[in-house]
């Protein structure tokens, strides 16, 4: 059960491995709305593609949906970036209930958006857990965790390919545990509640960089909104003219006069440095709106910034 790129590297594993999968659960595909097409659904492709079986319930706890679930008579649902939560019925379709393989070392950061929550945190290490399902969001017993250390260059998005192809053999060891489970004896460890920590999904509105943070905290936030939202600024660079908005792509900590700046103002010069709450950050790659994306130095040789200009 899975929709997006997270859940295939385990999914694909598991095809080649010894077990039968009797069917893939993913969510619908939804309305079409531009000429684009429909966004990606990598569980759907990577399914269609091998000629699996295909579920997309609307609801994976109505009725019809839990009966479809029960008439595979699967042993176990294994569940990965599946975008709903199961609920005692669902759950209870399968003779052992169900695994999820989670972006996080739970119980931190729970929810929709752990790798990203675990950059934008600052955090050094970060890793997958397996957990045997309950109705409670990502609050089941750990079966097993891998950990791993945080890039300093890495954005949400490579950590993320990254992390899922840590969480394979994970996986594939604890369904040979479940296998060989009895049933009733108690598997895993309890989460302690005291140490959850959320980790909602992001919103464009959080994208915004906020130039009053320290140097690496910006670092965090422009590497953590990669590649969705994307952190972004705007500043005037004509009058009378609305804000001109940059998504920002990478930034480096540099040495830079700043005195007499406030948080967002550029020092001027040939590249685009921007004070901070803590000293100063070279943008090194940016996209304006409308525009490809470009060094920053590139952008600061066709506006010729002076010092003291303002982002927002």
């Amino acid at each position: 059960m899975g929709t997006g790129p997270f859940a295939v590297p385990s999914f694909e594993a598991i095809r080649q491995s010894d077990q039968t999968l009797v069917s893939v659960v993913t969510k619908p595909e939804p309305p079409v709305k531009s000429r684009k097409g429909p966004p990606p659904a990598p569980v759907r492709t990577w399914a269609a593609e091998h000629g699996l079986p295909i579920l997309d319930p609307v609801n994976i706890n109505e009725v019809d949906a839990i009966k479809q679930l029960q008439s595979l008579q699967a042993d176990l649902l294994v569940v990965c970036d599946y975008g709903q939560i199961l609920k005692p019925d669902a759950l209870a379709a399968a003779k052992l209930g169900g695994i999820n393989l989670h972006g996080s070392l739970l119980p931190a950061y729970r929810g929709a958006a752990p790798v990203q929550r675990a950059l934008l945190g600052g955090d050094a290490e970060t890793g997958v857990s397996v957990i045997h399902m309950t109705p409670k969001l990502d609050g089941g017993p750990i079966l097993a965790t891998r950990r791993t250390a945080i890039s300093d260059d890495e954005t949400a998005g490579q950590l993320e390919q990254r992390l899922s192809q840590l969480g394979v053999d994970l996986v594939l060891e604890c369904i040979d545990a479940l296998s060989r489970w009895d049933g009733e004896s108690a598997m895993g460890e309890i989460q302690d509640p005291a140490l959850a920590t959320k980790a909602p999904r992001l919103s464009k509105k959080e994208a915004q960089i906020d130039w009053r943070r320290d140097r690496r905290e910006i670092d965090c936030h422009v590497r953590g909104m990669q590649p969705w939202p994307v952190a972004f600024t705007t500043i005037q660079v004509r009058e009378n003219k609305p804000p001109l908005r940059l998504t920002v792509l990478s930034v480096t900590a540099v040495e830079e006069d700043i005195e007499g700046l406030q948080p967002g103002q550029i020092c001027g010069g040939k590249q685009l440095v921007v004070a901070t709450g803590d000293g100063a950050l070279r943008i090194d790659s940016l996209c304006p709106a409308g525009k490809r994306e470009m060094s920053g130095e590139e952008f600061q040789r066709g506006y010729q910034l002076p010092r003291g200009s303002q982002f927002q």
